[in-house]
């Protein structure tokens, strides 16, 4: 890659590069699922976005739209002095830089060798790391070192910043109260309407006499240090961070002074060792070895290790946002990307996890229901966007105008309803995978049955036609929206209440007491249930001969009434069609912004039709993909690898990687694009080494890339790990170990 050496277990930065500190912040992402603290330098640096998140902490503040995550103060903040010259990489000269992200041990260091003006050199290294033995404790190390020769004075300056806003200067804070009390700095706020009570603590020592003295100003509470050294002469500062909030503890300033206390008696080096130890247990777990490929290596781990850096252990009333805790895209809201995108590796992989996050689908029940009556129909309807509530989140109105002044309507809130099958697909897939009786029973049958009921409440009867249909639907290609008939949404919508009938079966027999259960909470009869088998049968999937053949139509009129774009008129391009053609114009034009008809195909593959129909959809719709969203070329990579398309879909691959790490859209400053983590480990899992779930367990049909020569991942099948392994060798080209 052109930014970063890759190493099987690195993302590094070297030299500096200071027109992407955006990009590098969202990468160098640090964090536990609790706090996400954005890579910003501890110096600090003009244009940065020293950004601290905590999970499940939303606000919505006065005159905005919708809630979203507020920052929280920026522990990172330590600013070093030599002979009166402060330390920053925008002023002397930086000699030397490397930055590193180590994901095998979640770490992140840093060493650079300055030149002041004064033309005294100094050397300093830094590390950082988010527990995730103790998610409510984070810890810094930094290591500073004059080179130059004679006696310096080091002084420094060490703060809990709560000076940031949130984007456009929003302040979700009603209070805060911030103090310096010796080497402990303390943050006490709450948030404005959630009324969050969030407390930080700090503790800061040197492994040399220093006294600190308190330099607090408005919003930050800092002291200060100096101290004489050496030429040569090594001073170390260890700064512990505790954080608690009302989402996990009563009192969270008690609660945050006895987790500060506990961690620093504990000292750095213990509570890194447990950090790493928990770390070895997610990667014996998760880890995909690729051979042959360092760029896919290290692309998939780096993937991996932005969902695990997201994944809530301690509460399941959260979820992963699609920027997870790397930046505001987004403002933190939940999207379908957590259930098919995310979801997956876990659910194979760390089922545990997976069924956390199908909890906070759970606990939103309420949400989802309210959304449905709101609609008109029973059920539940799940929410396009959400946050801590449960609700709706999707705002109705965009904040520009567009090009005519007009405010621009967002209606995926309205329409984009196949995101509760979505969810109904995640919970099915961790039971056939888990065998998880219990959970489903308690849980999952519920989400799956009340989703059931919002379809075939939404389901409309075209009596002139003898079929059911679903008008005004926006399907995953956003760039068509309010369209009738949605391949997608009404093939999933069928499948679903395929699979619904099939649970109320299992149920009425093996489990007649919560049949009984469920069936009063949720008014399912016999008449409802052999409406759903009306629907299942008589949906209408619209398909088209377009002169080689029967495909997919992928809505009513996609052929008949857009207009025909050639992509590659518009090449090369990093923009995305809708910002080319304008809005309007790519409604009316046949250009898709994401895998739509190819996502149909990748969740349900070889129940949609044989491979010749598959492969005619896909060189129906493969030429008229723009990638616009960043979860499709994953997707595409997985499903071209199905069809034997192996180059293509390596291509894909090699795209898919180079999202994050070499912002190949611009827009990594946001924050990771966490859907396309999640399919990243898909397309090899999935697609390249072709693992399908039979009824005697996991099997795998490979189809490799040319150059890779091996590629092994476990999975756990029924609570059972079993490794799965593929070579390039045709001696040994598939095992499947128990």
């Amino acid at each position: 890659m052109n930014l970063f050496e890759q190493r099987l277990w690195q993302v590094k930065e070297a030299p500096f590069r200071p027109n992407g500190i955006a990009h590098t912040e969202t990468i160098f992402t640090i964090g536990n699922g609790l706090v996400g603290v954005r890579g910003a330098f501890e110096e600090g640096y003009p244009g940065e976005s020293a950004t601290v998140l905590a999970a499940g902490v939303f606000n919505h503040a006065q005159g905005q739209l919708v809630p979203e995550l507020p920052v929280l103060p920026n522990w990172l903040s330590f600013r070093v002095r030599v002979d009166g010259e402060t330390f920053a990489l925008n002023a002397g000269r930086v000699i030397g830089f490397e930055r590193v992200l180590d994901l095998k041990t979640a770490a992140l260091r840093r060493g650079v060798l300055w030149l002041s003006p004064n033309r005294v050199t100094l050397r300093v290294l830094f590390e950082r790391f988010a527990s995730l033995d103790n998610p409510h404790v984070m810890a810094l190390r930094v290591m500073a070192q004059v080179m130059s020769d004679g006696a310096h004075t080091l002084e420094i300056v060490d703060a809990l910043d709560a000076t940031g806003n949130n984007l456009m200067n929003v302040d979700h804070w009603s209070k805060r109260t911030l103090s310096a009390d010796g080497a402990v700095l303390r943050f006490d706020g709450t948030t404005s309407q959630s009324a969050y009570r969030v407390a930080m603590r700090a503790h800061t020592s040197a492994d040399v006499g220093a006294a600190w003295s308190d330099v607090s100003a408005s919003r930050v509470a800092a002291h200060k240090a100096s101290l004489q050294v050496a030429q040569y002469e090594k001073v170390t500062f260890t700064k512990i961070v505790a954080l608690h909030t009302t989402r996990d503890a009563g009192d969270p300033a008690s609660a945050a002074e006895q987790t500060l206390k506990s961690a620093v008696a504990a000292g750095y080096d213990a509570l890194k060792s447990a950090h790493e130890a928990a770390w070895s247990d997610v990667w014996q777990r998760m880890d995909v070895v690729i051979d042959g490929d360092e760029l896919a290596q290290v692309a998939v781990r780096f993937s991996m290790y932005h969902i695990m850096i997201a994944v809530p252990t301690q509460d399941e009333r959260v979820s992963i946002g699609a920027k997870t805790l790397s930046g505001f895209g987004y403002k933190g809201h939940v999207f379908w990307d957590t259930e098919l995108f995310m979801l997956p590796p876990l659910t194979l992989s760390y089922p545990e996890r997976a069924r956390s996050l199908l909890m906070y689908r759970y606990h939103n029940l309420h949400g989802a229901r309210e959304k449905a009556r709101e609609a008109g129909c029973e059920g539940a309807m799940y929410p396009w966007e959400s946050t801590d509530t449960g609700l709706e989140t999707t705002p109705r109105w965009a904040n520009e105008l567009n090009a005519q002044g007009e405010r621009i309507r967002i209606w995926t809130g309205d329409n984009e309803q196949h995101i509760s099958t979505d969810i109904a697909y995640a919970v099915l897939q961790y039971w056939r995978w888990t065998g998880d009786d219990r959970w489903f029973l308690d849980y999952g049958a519920e989400i799956v049955l009340d989703t059931a009921v919002f379809y075939g409440s939404r389901a409309e009867w075209n009596a002139d036609a003898g079929r059911y249909e679903l008008s005004m639907q926006i399907g995953p290609d956003e760039y068509h929206e309010n369209v009738d008939n949605s391949v997608f949404t009404n093939r999933m919508t069928a499948w679903h209440l395929e699979q619904a009938l099939n649970v109320w079966a299992w149920l009425s027999a093996d489990h007649p007491d919560e049949a009984r259960r469920l069936g009063e909470a949720l008014q399912i009869d016999a008449a409802r249930l052999d409406k759903w088998r009306d629907i299942a049968t008589k949906m209408w999937i619209p398909t088209s001969d377009q002169g080689d053949g029967v495909v997919f139509e992928q809505f009513e009129g996609f052929f008949d009434r857009l207009k025909p774009i050639p992509l590659h008129d518009f090449s090369p391009r990093t923009a995305n069609m809708d910002w080319l053609l304008g809005h309007a114009k790519t409604q009316e034009s046949r250009v898709i912004k994401q895998a739509d008809v190819v996502m149909l195909m990748a969740l349900l593959g070889d129940q949609l039709g044989d491979r010749a129909f598959l492969r005619r959809n896909w060189e129906t719709y493969y030429p008229v993909v723009d990638h616009g969203s960043s979860l499709s070329p994953s997707i595409h990579a997985w499903v071209a690898s199905r069809l034997g398309l192996i180059e293509t879909a390596y291509e894909l691959f090699v795209y898919a990687a180079a999202i994050d790490l070499e912002d190949r859209k611009g827009n990594v400053h946001d924050g990771i694009h966490a859907a396309s983590a999640g399919g990243l480990w898909q397309a090899v899992v999935f697609g390249f080494l072709g693992l399908k779930l039979t009824d005697s367990g996991p099997q795998i049909h490979p189809a490799l890339p040319s150059h890779w020569r091996r590629v092994a991942v476990t999975v756990r099948w029924r609570g059972r790990p079993i490794r799965l392994e593929a070579h390039a060798s045709a001696a040994e080209s598939a095992r499947v170990q128990p």
